[in-house]
């Protein structure tokens, strides 16, 4: 059953929101326009709020439904945060869009909703923050992400392996926002 959800949480993952609904509504594609990625940040500065939301709903329920599903099998809660980040996986490279899609941040918080509410809320809190105060969504997850290690090694051990490589896979994928935040180049709302 873990084999079969993890395949099934990569596929899904791979479904870029994004990309679908930049084709559907005529929209630049979200991976050559703006800052390059198939994420809501990047929706909402090519084709506005609404499309911005619903490419961020659809990043969360990538998330939610295949760690909702393990759990619903019977998976520990190691297997659980292991199958969701198959999902963060298939949202970074996706299968059905030659394996460029996003940073995976949204797909990442729908998973921490479900293997530890606690972590995504304060995740989501600290974005947020970090979001209001620099105008750099990179920033904030670059901050946030990490921020959940400390503590789900203290309330939810079992799933700290598994989302300590989920933070390594964000921090990758934001390599280049990295760069440019510390070259005081990184795009700004």
């Amino acid at each position: 059953m873990f084999w079969f959800l993890a395949l099934l949480a990569y596929l899904l993952g791979s479904l870029s929101f994004a990309i679908v609904l930049s084709r559907l509504a005529g929209s630049p594609d979200p991976r050559l326009s703006g800052s390059g990625n198939a994420g809501a940040t990047n929706m909402l500065r090519l084709a506005g709020r609404r499309m911005a939301i619903l490419t961020l709903l659809g990043d969360l329920c990538k998330g939610i439904l295949p760690v909702v599903l393990a759990k619903l099998a019977g998976l520990d809660l190691q297997a659980q945060a292991w199958i969701g980040l198959c999902a963060v996986g298939g949202h970074v490279f996706p299968v059905y869009f030659r394996f460029h899609g996003g940073k995976g941040v949204a797909t990442a918080a729908g998973m921490l909703m479900v293997v530890y509410l606690p972590a995504a809320l304060l995740a989501i809190g600290v974005w947020a923050l970090t979001l209001y105060l620099s105008r750099t969504s990179s920033l904030a997850a670059l901050i946030a992400t990490p921020l959940t290690l400390p503590l789900l090694a203290w309330r939810q051990p079992e799933a700290l392996l598994p989302t300590a490589v989920l933070t390594l896979l964000i921090l990758w994928s934001h390599r280049n926002n990295l760069r440019a935040l510390l070259a005081g180049h990184e795009r700004h709302f």
